[in-house]
């Protein structure tokens, strides 16, 4: 991997009638904490966010990007501040932009089967391992290491502040969504391609009157005390997260 030059520094001599731009500016994620871990040495900075874990179908992505540090792309939000029709203007650009990135997923059988704190671990590392780079230091969105190996900085509301998690998350949700707009060709009851395998009304009724499908995670806690539930013994049950 080439070395390459750092950002300009930013002026921060705007006010005026140009105060309120420069403050909407400021909300938007910056490549602060980037900066200060290459300016320590650490030259391959990953970030890394997840979507898929309050699904009840479907499976669950994690993204993972390297970020340029002479480059930007304008627009990068969190996923969740953005439409779906504005993720899917960013991610070729976003794609492009990066140094590296990559998808992980776990299957929802894997979800089922792992429980989600190990179905994470297992997608993080597909996505990590996916790079074709080795990282120095690993970016994740909360308070939960689900990477670990001592390389790895916890932030709190990362997706909203940090580049490479927002980038990350980008990537990851129109992948994941793209999956399920795919599979809701097979189960049109479900409106997989709007509520992406999040619970709402039509997919709790759809799953009421047919039954889960062939993508469901079914030990779940929503399928506690239906025909179809197949919950994993006590000691092996995940927490609940409904």
């Amino acid at each position: 991997m080439s070395r390459v030059a750092w950002l300009p520094a930013v002026s921060a001599g705007a006010f005026g009638r140009y105060g309120s731009a420069v403050s909407r500016r400021r909300t938007g994620p910056t490549l602060a904490v980037e900066k200060e871990l290459w300016g320590a040495g650490d030259e391959v900075v990953v970030g890394v966010d997840e979507v898929g874990r309050g699904a009840w179908a479907g499976p669950l992505t994690i993204g993972a990007v390297v970020l340029p540090r002479d480059r930007r792309v304008n627009g990068v939000r969190d996923s969740k501040q953005l439409t779906e029709a504005r993720r899917e203007q960013l991610f070729d650009r976003v794609a492009q932009w990066c140094v590296a990135w990559s998808v992980g997923h776990a299957t929802h059988e894997e979800c089922d089967r792992l429980g989600m704190s190990d179905a994470q671990r297992l997608a993080a590392r597909r996505a990590i391992d996916g790079l074709g780079v080795v990282p120095d230091r690993v970016l994740i969105d909360g308070r939960w290491d689900f990477i670990g190996g001592g390389r790895t900085r916890t932030i709190v509301k990362g997706d909203a502040t940090c580049l490479s998690i927002a980038a990350a998350s980008v990537l990851a949700k129109v992948t994941r969504d793209r999956m399920m707009r795919a599979d809701a060709e097979s189960y049109p009851a479900f409106d997989f391609d709007r509520n992406k395998g999040y619970p709402c009304p039509r997919h709790q009724l759809a799953l009421k009157g047919y039954g889960p499908t062939a993508i469901h995670r079914r030990s779940w806690a929503f399928m506690d005390g239906t025909p179809w539930g197949t919950r994993l013994p006590d000691h092996l049950a995940q927490s609940t997260l409904f």
